[in-house]
Formats: structure tokens, C-alpha cells, sequence
């Protein structure tokens, strides 16, 4: 009798896949579904993404599995068509697939096809649809840096941009690189200074090298994480002195558990403490720089 155990593929699995998002969660609705049903499954995955325990598809032993699933994307192509000479042995279904052409040997290696979509057949919604929410959602920050040396010429922009982005992949987070800058004919910048505020404002964070990072980010009320890229301090840490705000990393401190400790406290007492900043700082009017300009004017 061969094994009950059952193998999850998609494009994901093979050598020169890759991982969407609607993959995986078509992945986890398939196997949430499994494993209510008491179905003792595996996935395979691409090599790229085969760490921390995850097997690889070439390395995984055919014989230890009597049913295959392929979900997700298209059915077509040799690399799908190549499963049903290595598992001929296992019971094998395409669920949620597009089918291109039901003549192919790529469609028709399947003793099952549950098709999302095929000719003559209606349509039936994506599997990601159907995947239950793995837990409370993670936070979404926007990343402000310069990337190159800053206005000074300092090349430390260059050193504090890349150490970010050897640690913000390990946060569990969703991010966006937020360019300040306007412009008014390319889309990806906002157009207006007040396009920008409003985008800041769904964030739940904003990791910033940058002065207007730092000030635009507290102005919409959003807890910010910001790093003084200049030996010694310079205009970031006179912002963060200014308006107050704790957050800040100077560039002799740049070191990942020093991130990390503001990184937790941004997002569990940097809201509270980044709406009362917003609210003092919008509301101040006593002798600031404008007052002292109009004093000099007159």
C-alpha cells in the first residue's frame, strides 16, 4: 500500500520558481484544509526558499508519498509535466489552476483537475481567498533613507543605508521605500506635499535616515525610527532634540540590538507618544522661528 502522506507543490517548488503572495496563501487554505481533515502532508519548495527545515523538491524521496498536490498558477509547461514521471506512483490532483490547454501533457498527467479556471467550465475564486488569517496582521513602515551621501558629502549615508537593509528583513513587517521628493510626472512620487502627509498617515511606522523623514512622520502622528547618519550628530538628532522624540539612533550606536530596541518600542509606546508629539508640535505658536520672522520683518 503506498504512503498516506501527501506532497504540496507549486510553482514555488521548482528550481527557478518563485513565491507571490497569493501562492502562499493559496498554500495555507490548502494546507489549513489538510490538516482539519487529519491528512498528514508536506511541501516542497524551491531551492532558494528551502531553509530552516523546509525540504527542497529535488531532495524530497518520492516514495515516502502516495498522493501529490499541485495548487495554484498555471498547469502547463515541462516542469509541471515532469511531475507525473517522478510521482507515478502517487494519486495526483491539480487544485485552483489555470487550465491553458486541457490537451497538455501537463494537464493531462493529473488523474483530478479542480481548475479555477478552464474552458467551458465557470470560473471558481482563488484558492488565496480562501486562506484563514494566520494571525493579527504585521505593522507597515514606510523606509525614508538618502541612500547616497547626504547634503554634507558625508559617505556615512551610504554605510547607515545598506546597514538597514541588512537588518529590516528580519522584521516581520510589511514595507515601502518612501521618496519625499515631488515630482508631477512620474507616478510613483506624490505630487503635492500634502499627497505625502496623507500617505504617511497609513503608516504604523517610518524608519528614516533623514530630517523631513524624521519631522513629516511625526507631523502625521506615526512613531518614527531615526538614524543620525553623521558622526557626532547633525540635523536629524537637532529635529529629535527639537520636537522631543526619543527614537533616534546616532550612527556610532548603529548596531542591531540598538535597532531593535527602538523598533519594539516604536510599535508598542511610540503611537501614543508620536500622537501627543503630533498634537503639541501642530499646536505650538509661542515665540517660534515664524513669530521671530515676522518680528524681524516689521
Amino acid at each position: 500500500m503506498p504512503p498516506d502522506k501527501t506532497l504540496l507543490i507549486g510553482w514555488f517548488s521548482f528550481p527557478d520558481g518563485e513565491a507571490t503572495a497569493g501562492d502562499l496563501l493559496a498554500l495555507r487554505a490548502v494546507q489549513d484544509a489538510l490538516t482539519d481533515a487529519g491528512l498528514p502532508h508536506e511541501t516542497a519548495w524551491s531551492p532558494g526558499l528551502a531553509a530552516g527545515g523546509r525540504p527542497a523538491l529535488e531532495e524530497v524521496p518520492a516514495e515516502e508519498f502516495g498522493r501529490l498536490v499541485f495548487l495554484c498558477g498555471p498547469a502547463h509547461g515541462e516542469q509541471v509535466a515532469a511531475l507525473h514521471t517522478r510521482f507515478a506512483h502517487c494519486l495526483r490532483i491539480a487544485v485552483g489552476v489555470s487550465v491553458v490547454d486541457p490537451d497538455a501533457d501537463a494537464v493531462r498527467g493529473f488523474h483530478h483537475v479542480l481548475a479555477r479556471d478552464a474552458a467551458g467550465l465557470p470560473p471558481e475564486p482563488d484558492l488565496s481567498l480562501a486562506a484563514r488569517p494566520a494571525g493579527g496582521p504585521p505593522p507597515v513602515a514606510a523606509v525614508v533613507l538618502t541612500h547616497g551621501p547626504g547634503e554634507d558629502g558625508d559617505s556615512r549615508h551610504r554605510r547607515v543605508a545598506d546597514a538597514l537593509a541588512d537588518w529590516l528583513p528580519g522584521r516581520d513587517c510589511a514595507f515601502a521605500d518612501l521618496d519625499t521628493g515631488l515630482g508631477r510626472d512620474d507616478w510613483r512620487l506624490c505630487r503635492t506635499a500634502d499627497q505625502c502627509q496623507a500617505l504617511l498617515t497609513r503608516f504604523d511606522l517610518v524608519v528614516t535616515d533623514r530630517l523631513h523623514g524624521l519631522v513629516l512622520a511625526l507631523r502625521a502622528g506615526v512613531p518614527v525610527l531615526a538614524v543620525d547618519p553623521v558622526h557626532g550628530g547633525a540635523e536629524v538628532t537637532a529635529q529629535a532634540r527639537a520636537c522631543g522624540w526619543p527614537a533616534l539612533v546616532p550612527v556610532e550606536r548603529l548596531t542591531g540590538p540598538e535597532l531593535d530596541r527602538w523598533w519594539t518600542w516604536c510599535l508598542t509606546s511610540g503611537p501614543a507618544r508620536a500622537r501627543r508629539a503630533r498634537a503639541a508640535l501642530l499646536g505650538r505658536r509661542d515665540d517660534d522661528q515664524l513669530d521671530r520672522l515676522v518680528a524681524l520683518l516689521r
